[in-house]
């Protein structure tokens, strides 16, 4: 499997080629950057530590990567500047996505081939490339919650010093502000969270409270997150190359999973290798159901506002 990285010359893009090297399951890794030099720099680092890791291809190039490609996996996005809004930062964002997406219609991308989008916001970004690109919906998925919820996991882990392995919880929705813990299935070694020793409703509000936050408390240390999403990015392209079906929280296009449509958020998602398998609606609390289809609102209007400046595809 061959899985090509849009700004792969990034702290992002980079950190999930790492992730995706010592995984050792993709058999090629091409990492195109509008910076040529910094992805031509950035796969030769990858190459030298090949021999201690896996067999692999490894090499950086341009858009004629895109119609060998199994994964296309898009990283590239643009930091918010100081004072800046952000409807301004999504504009400014969508307008970059949107060429991106063009050369990658263009450069004529395999018909099997599952698009991943990491760029944000992501589900607004999820949504238009979906109606962009001319490929089937279910072949493009965004990264979504999926970061969010191993965030939420290790938090938990840390908080109560349990396994992190072992700790077993989902948020969903939006990856924003409007994002939905899921208490009501959270278990820590099978057992329901609640009868975990230490556990109480004010340490669960508290834990949410950080996870949301966690972003920007990366940028505040390092200037900007990347193992920990490229882990996240290394879970769903795996997903995809074993055709393993897990079930990941990723987002797509809804058409009906929990009366939501119209609008890429993040649900229950069975990941295979034809991208979005199926989704599990399962049973959630009212107040996070609600949640959840509040999450879908918000970004509905997100999405009216882009599609308004820029069409559809």
């Amino acid at each position: 499997m061959k899985v090509s990285i849009i700004g792969g010359g990034g702290l992002v893009g980079s950190c999930a080629a790492f992730a995706l090297q010592t995984g050792g399951i993709v058999r090629e890794i091409s990492l195109l950057d509008v910076n040529a030099d910094l992805a031509a720099g950035q796969a030769l680092d990858l190459l030298h530590g090949g021999p201690s890791i896996a067999d692999q291809v490894i090499n950086s190039g341009g858009y004629e990567h895109i119609p060998s490609s199994d994964v296309i996996c898009i990283t590239a996005g643009l930091r918010r500047k100081p004072d800046e809004s952000r409807l301004d930062l999504i504009n400014r964002n969508v307008d970059l996505f949107v060429t991106i997406l063009d050369a990658v219609k263009q450069a004529g991308p395999k018909p099997d081939a599952i698009v991943v989008v990491v760029s944000n916001p992501v589900d607004v970004l999820t949504y238009l490339a979906a109606d962009r690109l001319g490929l089937p919906a279910t072949q493009v998925i965004g990264l979504g919650t999926q970061l969010d919820t191993i965030r939420f996991r290790s938090l938990i882990a840390q908080e109560l010093g349990a396994p992190p392995t072992q700790v077993k919880a989902l948020i969903l929705g939006e990856h924003g502000d409007s994002m939905v813990p899921i208490w009501s299935s959270a278990t820590i070694a099978g057992l329901p969270i609640d009868k975990y020793p230490g556990w109480n409703a004010n340490l669960a509000n508290q834990l949410f409270t950080r996870t949301k936050g966690s972003g920007a408390e990366v940028i505040r240390g390092k200037g900007g997150a990347g193992f920990a999403v490229g882990v996240a990015i290394q879970d769903v392209i795996e997903a995809i190359a074993l055709d393993s079906r897990q079930v990941l929280p990723v987002s797509s296009v809804q058409n009906g999973c929990y009366n939501i449509r119209n609008v890429a958020l993040s649900v229950p998602t069975v990941v295979g290798r034809c991208g979005v398998v199926d989704r599990l609606e399962v049973e959630l609390w009212p107040k996070e159901m609600q949640g959840l289809r509040n999450s879908g609102n918000v970004l509905r209007q997100t999405v009216e506002t882009v599609l308004a400046r820029v069409g559809r595809g």
